[in-house]
């Protein structure tokens, strides 16, 4: 087998059901199971030479080169906390309820996170709030532009809180459009 031909099988096999397939393959074929090693280094996957005699399903995972992807977080961290508001400097008690990341009084927030609650975000800019989505009976989604970087983000308008969002700036942001 080329390593061409490896190159081709580890692409094709997207689904878990293909993976598991190719897996119980490389189990029985050495030949195969080299060439797949083989197109992982190329793929710039650091991978031992003993990596020949791992399992198959294991071998695969790895020289896909997508083991650093998998390992990206994506689902939000929840942090109430009390903060400063670097922008106006008004103290922002924690929620209680749910994550607070934004003042109430000026709207603004910091790029601190790239999923929220991870503080993975290497920025630190202040974002603005720059437009709301209001969606009727559920309330307005803040939209939010970094004044360091020009990243944008989202996030759900706090109405509930106490102190609660000015819904008078949430109001000039929709008119503002």
């Amino acid at each position: 087998m080329t390593r061409d031909q490896a190159r081709a099988l580890l692409d094709a096999a997207t689904s878990r059901g293909a993976q598991k397939t190719l897996g119980q393959e490389l189990d029985g074929d050495l030949e195969l199971r080299r060439a797949v090693l083989e197109e992982g280094r190329a793929r710039g996957v650091d991978l031992p030479d003993e990596a020949v005699a791992w399992p198959g399903k294991r071998l695969l995972r790895l020289a896909r080169g997508r083991e650093a992807a998998a390992r990206v977080r994506r689902n939000p961290i929840a942090r109430d906390e009390a903060f400063r508001c670097a922008a106006c400097g008004v103290d922002v008690p924690a929620h209680g309820r749910s994550a607070r990341d934004h003042c109430p009084a000026c709207l603004c927030s910091l790029h601190v996170d790239v999923v929220p609650g991870d503080r993975a975000s290497g920025c630190g800019g202040i974002l603005d709030a720059v437009d709301v989505e209001l969606r009727g009976t559920r309330g307005a989604v803040l939209i939010y532009r970094c004044r360091a970087c020009g990243a944008e983000k989202r996030n759900q308008a706090l109405l509930d809180g106490e102190p609660p969002d000015d819904w008078a700036r949430i109001v000039a942001l929709a008119a503002d459009r």
